[in-house]
């Protein structure tokens, strides 16, 4: 009976299509020409047919209708009547009218005759969005994605005023990074495959299913008060205006990492192409783990420790063999069906990356300062310098559907990001941790598996004749991170023989796991009214957000025990024949040591439930003035369990975090005429520590060799009665202010200015920490402050002569001066360490801040009939200042991020009928820039803190639009 059911709806349906393909669509949106907003209850109306619809919640529409050519009338109480001539529809096709401006009716009401414009998607629409926005906004229109010839949402966001992109992936916005900076996707939190970010990785979403991308700099009572540098948000089309399907293949090509035989792995597993292990890298025993003493006294502890041994996968050393190319993938299918009175929307997309990166001559040190003030160069304190290989699997899957009526709108989105990541390395070093002058050689093998889950249902509701809108959002996130068997091998290479010891540090085998389950959930209330016969909007609503997480670390200390013979081959060392006990001997072989039995210290569990509300007006206290007034409230408590072998303390479901707070925010704008706007605003917002940093976890990272301490640890100088740090991490309070003056001309040309102010209470910044060298963690450090500007230019060349009119030039500059004030025991520290004649001031940059970005790029766009049709190409050029990475403390100077030059070339040529195939052509790091940061200190010549070089890469690619 089911099958049957079954069967006849999908006949049905199928059949449904049928039917509508016999006719064509008209499809649209309309929006009020002043304010623009979208405007539903719009009637729709084919002249001389007895066709007609009215436009939605959205302010859109769409008409089945039979093939042929209509003049279409758009009416409105209270708005001029729009007639559009010669509307030809296809059969089977969608003809689109977006971009339909209705203006107020004049006294007389007339009726107004124009032509279809543009889709909204386009950068004018997205300027319009710009101009008309109750927020200080900037952002990037799905058609700007395309010409642009970017295949991923992150590449594109570079063109945006302020906005600096780190890894290729991570979206920071003013100079700030990532504590300071928010992602949201359709308009609610989501996280990303690194949980301990504020910004999912963007590089996930190609530019097929998106439909715009939104960066706000200035704060509303309705958004999320975590953030100060901006809150991007990333719409994905839920109604495709057209149906369209796209394949696309992309060949990338990097002659240092790319078919070299030199490059470095080590052996995975079947399915690491998937990013997903097989279990090769499987944990021998989480618990029954004997210790060596018991093994020795105890055969049944013995048989079982010998088991233990021979579990462990025998591969240590990292290997030589040829790389590959990069390769990526995707797909996509969208459209809408017109279900008698509804609109299905579906969209289904797919990505899958394969990248490559080999960094030859690769470089990480450690420096210090001398004990002698009166000598200025640093010492080395560690120098590893070698050649490093990563591969990087990332793929994604995502499934939306959306029904709507006149009034109501429903959607559902599955997203599933799937992130393996190998990392192998072969390094000479030089040195160790504490600066005794030995040499060798280090061999590290690394695997990461991480995957998120999310999904995403909403509602929203718009009764338009009582002027009220409703809306709803609820979505549950799994993420997961697995690395398993992080393994480090050091030999001490003496006179040609190679041994193992505490100078060298003995090997590791690392498994790290981490679980967060989140549940996300917003309701808004929108109420239209009068005030003073103006148009105002009332707008209430909540956010409830909970955040469950745990984490362990589970780590084997690997010993090699009496005269074994050496070569200096790492994978001699799970030889089955040196393994313990070595020739019979209990004294002799490979052993290990459990740290992790029978208390795990590195481990813990915990929570945070953040609930708020809201309140806001929008109104026009004068004719020309615009003023959005409002305060949100957010109840933050977080619970933190876990202990510290060092310090012996415990926390048992503890609050660590239990805050109060108000964030008023005020955003007025000021029309000077119909093509300028000078805005302001102020704000509150905060930024407040992530579940790592409030913790006891101490995460090791083989490659830089460096630990992370989390904040709660103490940093204390026993010998001199100093508390560096005292273990008290806590929230950062940010007050924001913004003004800017913004012009917009024709074409999707606009000029703008703007300064803002930030003042920040107990910023959190990564301090080196004193009690182990190599080592850093969170910590607040003194009050600080922001101040900035920006420059935004877009205009098309064509006032050079005609010749050029299809070429435009896009530029945007940010620049920064912020400044710290020192605390007494951090302005202490630098006194006591000053060089001679060196003079300490009690301010300091601001650790992460860029002190500027530059944007700019020269493009030529041939979407348009004529020469060059089908064209497209783009030069753009990104550069961020260098910025402070890491605060020093005693003897360890500050790390700063060398900027980097980024100058990438992109072209595609769209050819065949109705241009549906894409070539596309793109260079990046035409200059050859090299990733740097760097130990500064006075008077000393700047030393690599780390050094990679990721040389050009070259990518070819090719997209087919099936429908």
């Amino acid at each position: 009976m089911r099958v049957t059911k079954l069967s006849v709806t999908i006949i049905f349906l199928f059949c449904t299509t049928i039917l509508f393909g016999q006719n064509g669509y008209l499809r649209g949106t309309v929006y009020d020409g002043k304010t623009g907003e979208f405007l539903p209850g719009v009637t729709i109306f084919a002249e001389g047919t007895t066709k007609g619809t009215i436009t939605d919640l959205d302010g859109k529409f769409n008409l089945s209708i039979e093939a042929g050519t209509y003049q279409v009338r758009v009416s409105f109480i209270s708005y001029e009547t729009l007639s559009i001539k010669d509307v030809v529809i296809s059969p089977d096709k969608a003809t689109v009218l977006d971009d339909i401006k209705l203006s107020e009716a004049t006294v007389e009401i007339g009726e107004a005759v124009v032509t279809a414009k543009a889709l909204r998607n386009t950068e004018t629409a997205m300027l319009t969005m710009k101009k008309k926005s109750a927020n200080l906004l900037d952002g990037i229109s799905a058609s700007a994605l395309q010409k642009i010839g970017d295949s991923d949402a992150a590449a594109s966001m570079k063109r945006v005023t302020g906005v600096s992109v780190e890894g290729g992936k991570y979206v920071f916005v003013r100079g700030l990074g990532d504590r300071y900076t928010k992602t949201l996707l359709n308009g609610l939190d989501i996280p990303g495959l690194d949980p301990d970010r504020n910004t999912i990785q963007m590089d996930i979403f190609p530019t097929s299913i998106v439909e715009n991308l939104v960066v706000n700099k200035t704060f509303s009572a309705d958004l999320p008060a975590d953030f100060t540098g901006g809150v991007i948000d990333i719409n994905i089309k839920d109604f495709p205006v057209r149906k369209n399907g796209n394949f696309s293949v992309s060949a990338g090509y990097n002659p240092g990492s790319s078919f070299n035989k030199d490059f470095v792995s080590a052996p995975g597993g079947k399915t690491d192409w998937l990013g997903i292990d097989d279990g090769t890298r499987d944990i021998p025993a989480t618990d029954n783990i004997p210790f060596l003493t018991d093994a020795i006294v105890n055969e049944s502890s013995a048989t079982r420790y010998k088991e233990i041994l021979s579990s462990f996968n025998p591969t240590m050393a990292a290997a030589r063999e040829r790389s590959l190319m990069d390769i990526s993938l995707s797909t996509s299918l969208g459209n809408q069906l017109k279900l008698g009175k509804y609109d299905l929307g579906y969209l289904l997309s797919a990505s899958y990356k394969n990248n490559t990166d080999y960094y030859e001559g690769a470089e990480y040190g450690r420096y210090g300062l001398s004990s002698d003030v009166t000598v200025n160069e640093m010492e080395t304190r560690e120098l590893t310098q070698g050649d490093y290989g990563v591969n990087t699997v990332l793929w994604s899957a995502l499934a939306g559907l959306a029904l709507k009526s006149t009034k109501a709108k429903y959607r559902l989105n599955f997203l599933h990001l799937q992130n393996g990541e190998s990392q192998a390395a072969i390094f000479n070093y030089e040195k160790n941790n504490y600066g005794t002058t030995i040499s060798g050689i280090q061999h590290n093998i690394e695997y990461s598996q991480r995957a998120l889950t999310n999904v995403l249902l909403s509602g929203k509701y718009n009764y338009y004749d009582k002027g009220w809108e409703i809306e709803w959002k609820l979505s549950p996130t799994l993420s997961k991170i697995d690395e398993p068997d992080i393994r480090f091998t050091r030999y001490l290479v003496e006179n040609g023989n190679y041994t193992i010891g505490t100078e060298s540090g003995f090997p590791e085998r690392i498994w790290r796991e981490l679980e967060e389950k989140s549940f996300a959930g917003v309701l808004h209330f929108t109420k239209s009214l009068k005030i003073k016969n103006e148009d105002a909007k009332w707008k209430f609503g909540g956010a409830y957000t909970y955040k469950d997480r745990a984490f362990a670390i589970r780590d084997f200390n690997i010993n090699i025990r009496g005269n074994i013979p050496l070569t200096g081959d790492p994978n001699e060392l799970f030889a089955p024949e040196n393994l313990w006990p070595y020739n019979g001997k209990v004294s002799a072989g490979t052993t290990y040591e459990a740290p992790f039995i029978p208390t795990n210290y590195n481990s813990y569990d915990a929570n945070v439930t953040n609930i708020g509300g809201y309140t806001s007006l929008e109104f026009n206290p004068l004719t020309k003035l615009k003023s959005i007034i409002g305060v949100r409230a957010e109840q933050y408590v977080q619970h933190y369990t876990g202990k510290t072998q060092q310090d012996a303390i415990e926390f048992n479901d503890e609050k660590v975090l239990d805050n109060l707070d108000f964030f008023p925010t005020a955003n007025l704008i000021y029309s000077l005429n119909d093509e300028q706007n000078l805005r302001f605003s102020y704000a509150k917002t905060i930024a407040r520590p992530s579940f790592k940093e409030l913790s006891y976890a101490q995460i090791f990272d083989p490659i830089s060799g460096r630990n992370f301490f989390g904040g709660m640890f103490r940093d204390y100088n026993e010998t001199k009665g100093i508390v560096y740090w005292d273990g008290n991490l806590t929230k950062t309070d940010i007050h924001n202010i913004d003004l800017r003056w913004e012009m917009f001309k024709p074409g999707g040309q606009t000029v703008s200015v703007g300064a803002f102010y930030k003042s920040f209470k107990n910023p959190i910044e990564i301090v080196q920490y004193s009690i182990q060298p190599g080592s850093f963690q969170p910590r607040n450090v003194g009050d600080g402050t922001v101040i900035g500007a920006e420059l935004e230019l877009r205009h098309k060349l064509e006032f050079f002569g005609e010749s050029l009119k299809n070429m435009s030039f896009q530029a945007n500059f940010t620049y920064t001066h912020s400044r710290i004030k020192l605390s007494d025991t951090e302005y202490d520290s630098r006194v006591e360490y000053a060089r001679e004649g060196e003079s300490i001031s009690r301010y300091r940059d601001m650790a992460g801040q860029a002190p500027y970005i530059v944007n700019a790029g020269i493009s030529f766009d041939g979407s348009e009939e004529g020469f060059g049709k089908g064209l497209n190409a783009g030069l753009y050029y990104n550069v961020q200042g260098e910025s402070l990475m890491i605060v020093g403390i005693t003897d360890r100077p500050d790390v700063y991020n060398v900027p980097f030059h980024s100058l990438n070339f992109n072209t595609s040529k769209a050819f065949g009928k109705d241009q549906q195939w894409k070539l596309g052509f793109k260079i990046e790091n035409l200059l050859n820039s090299d990733k740097e940061a760097i130990y500064k200190n006075f008077g000393a010549k700047d030393q690599f803190y780390s050094k990679l070089s990721p040389g050009r890469t070259f990518e070819l690619k090719l997209s087919y639009s099936f429908y």
